[in-house]
């Protein structure tokens, strides 16, 4: 304790620098005239004790960034990483009321996204790396601590600009292959590519859908295949765009994301001590 004491007074008298900007997760980018969060590099027998009791802050406030000895990464301060899940995604995902998140929290996790529209496996914005590239480089930071689940997310883009499968296969193996490397033993899980099914216009959408579903066979990942749920549950008329859904259709969505990773077994430990509830999904159509 006398360690995390320390660490306080050092965070508190000003001598960490500001922090790294980070494109992910649950923390605002400061607004004009507030503080940024303060980049930390603890000592390691902080850090050991701060991964001992589960990835909650002893002294690190939430939000600061923080420099991993073990990986020698950037990574960022998350309270009660007991509860939350790691969402890796693309546009789906960005939005804090998108489907994935929705489904997430219907059984029981806060979410620290990491990703941003326009990216997927292969695919890059321009400002953000593929999510590979994107990890490695920096372009976002992963959150410190193990998160309770990891779920990667996408397809769309990869689908849109012409990815071919073995670009997307060997992405993702990467990306899988990383993030095991980092969280030895969490929990991970894969959600595909949202479109209408193959005999309703779903066309490459769809395809890269089940080849995602066979690169989480293949690792041994539960995978939650969407290549078809615009049409299987009616679910088009929602749809804001081309690819994305209204207010009314990410709660759809929510509710069948959660019922499916309920299926899977992969509820989080309740939030408040009673067993979360998912959102009202629809039934098939037809």
């Amino acid at each position: 304790m006398r360690k995390a004491s320390a660490l306080t007074r050092f965070v508190a008298s000003g001598f960490a620098v500001a922090a790294l900007l980070c494109g992910c997760g649950q923390t605002p980018e400061p607004t004009a005239g507030s503080a940024a969060p303060p980049y930390v590099q603890a000592p390691a027998a902080v850090a050991g004790a701060y991964q001992a009791r589960g990835g909650d802050p002893i002294s690190l406030p939430a939000g600061s960034v923080y420099r991993n000895p073990a990986s020698g990464r950037d990574e960022v301060v998350v309270p009660d990483m007991r509860h939350t899940a790691l969402l890796i995604g693309d546009s789906q995902s960005e939005p804090t009321e998108g489907w994935p998140r929705l489904g997430l929290a219907a059984v029981g996790y806060k979410v620290h996204f990491c990703g941003l529209g326009g990216t997927g496996f292969v695919a890059s914005n321009g400002k953000t790396g593929n999510y590979i590239d994107a990890l490695q480089r920096g372009d976002w930071k992963l959150p410190y601590g193990t998160p309770a689940l990891i779920v990667i997310q996408g397809g769309g883009n990869d689908a849109a600009r012409g990815a071919t499968d073995a670009q997307i296969v060997a992405n993702a193996d990467r990306l899988i292959g990383a993030l095991q490397d980092r969280y030895p033993g969490a929990r991970m899980a894969m959600i595909g590519t949202l479109a209408r099914g193959a005999n309703y216009g779903g066309g490459r959408r769809t395809q890269v859908d089940a080849l995602l579903g066979t690169v989480a066979a293949r690792h041994g990942l539960p995978f939650v295949g969407v290549g078809d749920w615009l049409s299987k549950y009616n679910l088009a008329k929602n749809l804001a765009d081309a690819v994305h859904m209204d207010a009314a259709g990410h709660r759809s969505l929510g509710g069948l994301l959660g019922s499916r990773l309920r299926h899977l077994g992969l509820e989080g430990p309740p939030l408040d001590g009673t067993v979360p509830v998912a959102a009202s999904a629809p039934t098939p159509a037809g």
